[in-house]
């Protein structure tokens, strides 16, 4: 049975750091693509980075560009999601997803373009960011 857990959550000051990791069990992370989502109060959920395109790159919206980072570590079953400079508007329920994608040809795995939210099917139960003063 496929699991996620996230982890790492809490409460950080405006400028502050937090590393979310996203553990897998039940299956190998090796061939999944991951994805981490958002969802503020009150907003719809929102892709933060993703595996995106043709290319193997990962997407981040403008909102977490250059402050986000995400990694994986395949020995450790384990994905992450680096939080860096963060805002008071970062604050909300942080979800990680995965998918077994189809391959292209050249083995790269298939994906839309940015966050797909419908590509993944496997969601864990999320972790709780919140960042104020």
């Amino acid at each position: 049975q496929v699991q996620l857990v996230e982890s790492g959550g809490g409460l950080a000051q405006p400028g502050g750091s937090l590393r979310l990791s996203c553990a897998a069990s039940g299956f190998g992370l090796d061939h999944y693509v991951i994805g981490w989502f958002r969802q503020a109060p009150g907003k719809e959920r929102e892709g933060v980075a993703c595996l995106s395109g043709s290319h193997g790159n990962i997407y981040y919206p403008d909102s977490v560009k250059g402050r986000f980072t995400m990694s994986r570590d395949n020995a450790k079953n384990t994905v992450y999601l680096q939080l860096n400079r963060l805002k008071p508007e970062d604050t909300g329920v942080y979800y990680c997803a995965a998918d077994l994608p189809d391959l292209a040809p050249d083995n790269m795995p298939v994906r839309g373009e940015g966050c797909v939210e419908s590509e993944y099917d496997d969601w864990g139960q999320g972790t709780q960011v919140t960042v104020s003063s």
